[in-house]
Order: C-alpha cells, then sequence, then structure tokens
C-alpha cells in the first residue's frame, strides 16, 4: 500500500467500491465511482501497488512519449479516495480499479486491512451485467446482503446463483467472514445496447447507491445523458423490425421490478455465455 500522507480519521465511514473488467458491462459501475468522485470532490488517499496482482500482459500499462522521450507511465492500480458529502454526517470512502489478474485473496485481504484502518463501517460493491432487459422502462438492479434489516426494506429478492466469479464476489465474501454489512448491487444492461457508455445503468447505480447511503446523491448530467441514450437506441430499433419486436416484449411491465433468484441466474449464464471461453477484460 502506498497512502498519501497517512490514512485520515473519518466519520463512520461506508466503502463504495466498483472494478473495470469482467463485473463492469458497459463501465456502468466504474462511472458511478467516477461520478460520485466529480460530484463529491473526492481526495486521493492509498493505492495499493499493482505488481503483486496484475498481469501487464493483459492490462498493460499506458505512456506519454514526447521528444525527450517517455514522459510517464501509468500502471494500472487501485486506488482509495474519501469524500465528505454536504450535509452528511458521515464520510464515503470510494474505491476503484482493474479487476486484479491474480492473487485474489491477498488483494482482497490488502483491501479489508485498508478498510479496518479506516474505521469502514459499512460496504457497497457495485457491478453491472448484461441481460435480456428492456431499455424503455427503469433497469432492474438485483443485489444481496448478509443484513437481514436492509434487504428487507430495499426488497432484496433471495439470489440463488453458483458458476463463475469477479473480484466483487471474492471481495463480498471476505468482508462477510470480518463480520461487516456488505451490499452488492448489480444492474441489469441491455445486452443489445450494451457499448460504453451506458448513463441509464450508472443512474440507476447511483439511485440505490443513494438509497443504501440514505444521503442525496447529485445526479449531474445523467438524467440528460440518459434521456439521450434512450433516443439513440430508439433510433437503432426503430431501423430494425424484428430488434422492435424482441425489445417490446421485453419492456412489457412484469409482475415486478425486481428480477428473482433464477433470472439472476439465467441473466448471468447468458453473460458467460456471450462473452465466450475468455472472461478476463484485463
Amino acid at each position: 500500500m502506498t497512502p498519501t500522507d497517512g490514512l485520515p480519521d473519518l466519520r463512520s465511514p461506508v466503502l463504495v467500491a466498483a472494478f473495470t473488467g469482467w463485473n463492469d458491462a458497459a463501465d456502468a459501475a466504474s462511472h458511478v465511482i467516477a461520478h460520485l468522485s466529480e460530484q463529491w470532490q473526492a481526495e486521493h488517499t492509498a493505492t495499493i501497488d499493482p505488481d503483486p496482482y496484475y498481469d501487464f500482459q493483459m492490462a498493460r500499462p499506458s505512456v506519454k512519449v514526447t521528444a525527450e522521450g517517455v514522459e510517464r507511465v501509468d500502471w494500472p492500480y487501485t486506488g482509495f479516495s474519501v469524500a465528505s458529502p454536504t450535509d452528511a454526517d458521515r464520510d464515503v470512502v470510494l474505491l476503484t480499479g482493474a479487476e486484479p489478474s491474480m492473487h485474489w485473496r491477498g488483494f482482497c485481504a490488502e483491501v479489508a486491512e485498508i478498510c479496518h484502518s479506516l474505521g469502514v463501517e459499512q460496504v457497497i460493491l457495485l457491478g453491472s451485467l448484461m441481460a435480456d432487459v428492456g431499455y424503455t422502462r427503469p433497469l432492474p438492479v438485483s443485489g444481496t446482503t448478509n443484513d437481514p434489516a436492509l434487504a428487507k426494506r430495499m426488497k432484496m429478492d433471495p439470489v440463488d446463483y453458483e458458476g463463475p466469479a469477479g473480484i466483487i464476489a471474492v471481495l463480498q465474501a471476505t468482508f462477510q467472514e470480518a463480520g461487516v454489512p456488505v451490499t452488492s448491487c448489480w444492474v441489469h444492461v441491455p445486452h443489445y445496447a450494451a457499448t460504453s457508455p451506458c448513463p441509464k445503468a450508472t443512474l440507476g447505480l447511483l439511485h440505490r447507491v443513494e438509497e443504501l447511503l440514505d444521503l442525496p446523491v447529485p445526479a449531474g448530467g445523467l438524467v440528460e445523458q440518459t434521456a439521450q441514450w434512450e433516443n439513440d437506441v430508439t433510433q437503432l430499433v426503430e431501423a430494425d423490425s424484428d430488434i422492435a419486436d424482441y425489445i417490446s416484449s421485453l419492456d412489457e411491465p412484469q409482475a415486478g421490478d425486481e428480477p428473482s433468484g433464477d433470472d439472476i441466474a439465467k441473466d448471468f449464464e447468458r453473460y458467460l455465455r456471450r462473452r465466450g471461453p475468455h472472461t478476463d477484460d484485463n
């Protein structure tokens, strides 16, 4: 870990985290962290050394080259920042980075250790996946938590999924074992419109974070961007009658907005099939 001027003393902090790569269809989850960091003017606090956790042939560094040579090398990393939202009685720790390539148990242990040092009392993990959902209605956000009261308040359906996992699931297990209240939230992104960015998916996750924190979260320009995104998708759909009929069936109102556990498992299975045998974006 590389702290910047030591770790700060925080007020009942909550961690909100997302990672690019496998867990981040259309970059919807990682864009939530970027949005919160910008809106709340978060300050960088600590960095996890990338060397033990990344295969740099898969997650390559980027460079800036000038006439004098290489001016800068930017390495993949996981970074912590801290925000103090206006009129809030608690601080928010934001965590983001690329999903690590290796040594996940050591990585999760290091994340948990930093969170312990910061006094984190609650953890919210964000992800996004491609799914068979309509785009004109609110995008479903599924979730799990080890807090029964929170699950009841948020009306979270039980999830029954068994299969490949990303770093979000492993981190969730790590915090559960440590006895920390932890919730994971996944927004379901229309697979036929899953190019990045997907502001509607980001906005949906942002609303869920707002509910979990019980704290107003500024939407910035996401509402206008969502309207433009929907308009763009509509134009694409109208050009193909078969796709239009398919999406029309998806957009029909269902018994509930939240998907069942079986629906979530099916969405994960479809997600994996679409990605093929290589599931690591890094």
